[in-house]
């Protein structure tokens, strides 16, 4: 089975920047729609951002402006740009891909981003 493993979680000063990477553990992430998602502590997982194989991006409110997601198919990895951060991003970040043709969705197992002073 494709595994999926996130990398560049941290601690980062309120309006610093980190960017987060997903690695599919196979050449196959031309075949999965991707996205981001994070939970806090107390809160439910909530989407970030996503990018379809086409290349189109979503991205929720809180994070239009600051966040850019991107794909490099070649290089089997999913990128969050994050740029402005704040407090409120503090949690843990997953990446969640989804089989365009059979829509089996697989998760990443986290990487925890903290935003503190």
């Amino acid at each position: 089975q494709v595994q999926f493993v996130e990398s560049g979680g941290g601690l980062v000063q309120p309006g610093g920047s980190l960017r987060l990477s997903c690695a599919a553990s196979e050449s196959v992430l031309w075949m999965y729609a991707m996205g981001w998602y994070r939970q806090a502590p107390g809160k439910e997982r909530e989407l970030v951002a996503t990018i379809t194989t086409g290349q189109s991006t979503d991205y929720a409110d809180s994070v239009k402006g600051r966040f850019t997601i991107s794909r490099d198919n070649a290089k089997n990895t999913v990128s969050l740009q994050m740029n402005s951060l704040k407090p409120e991003d503090t949690a843990v970040y997953y990446c969640r891909a989804v089989h365009i043709t059979t829509q089996t969705v697989n998760w990443g197992q986290g990487t925890q981003v903290t935003v503190s002073s």
